[in-house]
């Protein structure tokens, strides 16, 4: 059972400043207490005085007696009173002490949501929390120079990966522009053309699946209904060839993040769900719908029985699910990258993306995104 109130470390450190100033506050009225008994007993005769009478004595100990309750009840309002202020006293310096902390995990917040550019810059004494912040600036240094480090190498992979490939293309299709090749040349060029869309689309897979960890440099406000109908328009004669009926139910459903991504998004989750698909009379059902703080893209498909256990591994880089069996689309099966790049895309977005297998076959894949305005609206790096 969770507790009423939440237990912060403000809560824990007000409670232990109101219990130390309570308990020496009890020290404090206990001594008083019984230093007073013990002086008003050293004034008082330990026998009745010649001359009195014994009620003046009795009266002499009621008054003695009343005083002590006195003197105790006003310690002990006193000490309520002093316990209740230690309680804000000590509300109020947690407060001040931890307000470093607040600032460090606020700009953790930030950067988490991909600005690894900022620094928290503590000032003040050099203390255990000015420790931490430095430590912590150190660490986003190092990290800011490694994701850097990544952007160049995948700006210089792309050029450096992509121009040969360009370049092997153009001559494969000039050889074939020949009139005089015979056939056999034209099956070889051909089948060269293949393996060079092949390596092409992989080196594009891996490119997309580089960039979209990192964080987004472009934030645009789109309809993930309207993306899912462009990248339908691109994958319906796929579908129509391999003999699978594309339904559809687009309620608007926007969101705020990078277009070209997102497109990359529904192409493979598309793309993934012909694949792997019945050999004929398969089905497609793909539906946008926008929540209160989220937009939601399901793609659910027939085809081969998935196990449960099989789930994860299929959004692992190179992870594809085979079973023996022939798809709608198993001549152009892919480089198990197309699960990756949408996990990755995801949580660029600060998305989630859950699958689930069907209980005669396929897969159904959701993919949840922040709506704009909600306030789980940061990226992971």
């Amino acid at each position: 059972m969770k507790p009423p109130w939440k237990s912060t470390i403000r809560v824990r450190l007000t409670l232990l400043y109101a219990g130390a100033f309570f308990l020496a506050g009890m020290v404090v009225v206990a001594g008083l207490y019984l230093y007073f008994g013990h002086s008003l007993r050293t004034h008082m005769p330990p026998h009745p005085i010649p001359g009195t009478s014994e009620q003046a004595t009795v009266q002499a100990q009621q008054e003695h007696a009343a005083t002590m309750r006195a003197v105790l009840n006003a310690s002990l309002v006193a000490l309520g009173a002093v316990a209740i202020a230690a309680a804000g006293l000590g509300w109020l310096l947690a407060g001040r002490a931890l307000r470093p902390l607040q600032g460090i995990t606020a700009t953790a917040r930030r950067v988490a949501g991909s600005n690894l550019h900022e620094r928290i810059s503590l000032q003040g004494p050099a203390d255990e929390i000015k420790d931490l912040a430095d430590t912590f600036d150190a660490m986003l240094e190092r990290l800011d120079q490694a994701f850097d480090s990544q952007r160049r190498f995948v700006a210089n992979a792309s050029h450096e990966l992509r121009t040969p490939l360009t370049i092997n293309r153009a001559l494969i299709e000039v050889a074939l522009d020949d009139p005089d090749a015979n056939e056999p040349v034209r099956r070889l060029g051909q089948n060269l053309l293949a393996v060079n869309e092949r390596h092409t689309k992989l080196i594009d897979g891996l490119l997309t699946l580089a960039s979209s960890e990192e964080r987004l440099h472009i934030r645009e406000c789109v309809d993930l209904a309207e993306v899912v109908a462009h990248a339908l328009a691109e994958s319906r004669p796929a579908a129509t060839q391999a003999d699978i009926r594309i339904h559809t139910a687009l309620a608007p459903a926007p969101v705020c993040g990078d277009p070209i991504l997102l497109q990359r998004l529904a192409q493979n989750l598309i793309d993934n769900a012909i694949r792997y698909n019945l050999p004929r009379n398969g089905s497609i059902q793909i539906t946008t719908a926008a929540a209160e703080a989220s937009a939601t893209l399901t793609v659910q498909n027939t085809g081969p029985i998935v196990a449960t256990q099989h789930i994860a591994g299929l959004f692992e880089p190179f992870r594809r699910h085979t079973d023996g069996q022939r798809h709608a689309n198993n001549e152009t099966d892919g480089a198990g990258l197309g699960l990756s790049i949408v996990r990755a895309i995801t949580h660029a977005h600060a998305g989630h993306v859950h699958a689930e297998p069907g209980p005669s076959g396929g897969l159904t894949i959701r993919v949840r995104v922040p709506s704009p305005g909600s306030n789980d609206t940061t990226t992971t790096p």
